[in-house]
């Protein structure tokens, strides 16, 4: 299926690792200009090499997503490159573990600042471009919102604030034909996951007893899974999909647990 993405350009946060980086191959492949924004230049360009080096095209651009400014500064230079904006994936954050016992005021807000505060800051700034080209918004979400986890109060919050603004947006938005959904993520494989998963006792029994527990194929996501449902969403394919939560997860969040 062509999903008729070639030569649009279609910001990615966080697009340098993990399910980020996932996404900015999935579409290159599909002929999109994926543009990284990530606070390390070096991995933003590791990358985008590696896009360039399969016949693709990316570009990057560095920002510190808790600065408003830098997030600000970032939309900027994209519209200063590239002209246009016609897609926005709202991606990066991280699982950072403040919870309501162990964590403080402070570890909060900078948590928030860290997962929720700069999905709002990015599309704000993207809006002008995106109504200009009607294009779409893709908020990545986590199904930490509606199962919990323990401990991770703060990352729990801003994914229950990511829910809350894809379906928001997408009122909000329905004038100007922008539709916005969002991929919900649970058990998905990346680098980052593994590093937690070795913080934990006895990491190797852990681990297969959470695949065991995920009822499709009983194996993790893969970040191309995700990325191949964030590339449908942009694409004009999903025309009337807007303010939806897309659970991408072999099950996981909803089915019975007894099957598995």
């Amino acid at each position: 299926m062509d999903l008729q993405l070639k030569d649009k350009i279609i910001i990615v946060s966080g697009g340098a690792k993990g399910i980020g980086e996932g996404i900015v191959k999935v579409l290159a492949a599909e002929g999109a200009i994926p543009v990284i924004i990530g606070r390390n230049e070096q991995d933003n360009l590791k990358v985008v090499n590696e896009v360039l080096a399969n016949k693709g095209k990316s570009h990057q651009v560095i920002a510190e997503l808790t600065s408003p400014a830098e997030c600000e500064s970032a939309v900027k230079a994209v519209i200063e490159q590239f002209g246009r904006i016609d897609g926005l994936v709202n991606n990066a954050g991280v699982n950072d573990g403040v919870g309501l016992e162990k964590g403080n005021y402070e570890q909060f807000i900078a948590s928030l600042h860290k997962n929720l505060v700069h999905y709002y800051l990015l599309a704000h700034f993207a809006l002008p471009e995106l109504k200009k080209s009607k294009g779409a918004i893709v908020n990545i979400g986590s199904k930490t919102a509606e199962t919990g986890q323990g401990n991770t109060s703060a990352y729990a919050a801003s994914n229950g604030g990511r829910n809350a603004l894809t379906r928001e947006w997408a009122v909000e938005l329905l004038p100007y034909g922008i539709r916005v959904n969002a991929v919900i993520v649970a058990e998905c494989w990346t680098p980052l996951y593994a590093s937690w998963i070795k913080t934990l006792p006895e990491p190797e029994e852990k681990l297969k007893s959470i695949i065991s527990k995920i009822p499709l194929e009983n194996r993790m996501t893969t970040a191309e899974e995700i990325a191949n449902m964030v590339a449908f969403l942009l694409s004009e394919r999903s025309s009337h999909t807007t303010g939806q939560l897309i659970h991408v997860d072999g099950g996981y969040t909803h089915l019975d647990r007894a099957i598995s």
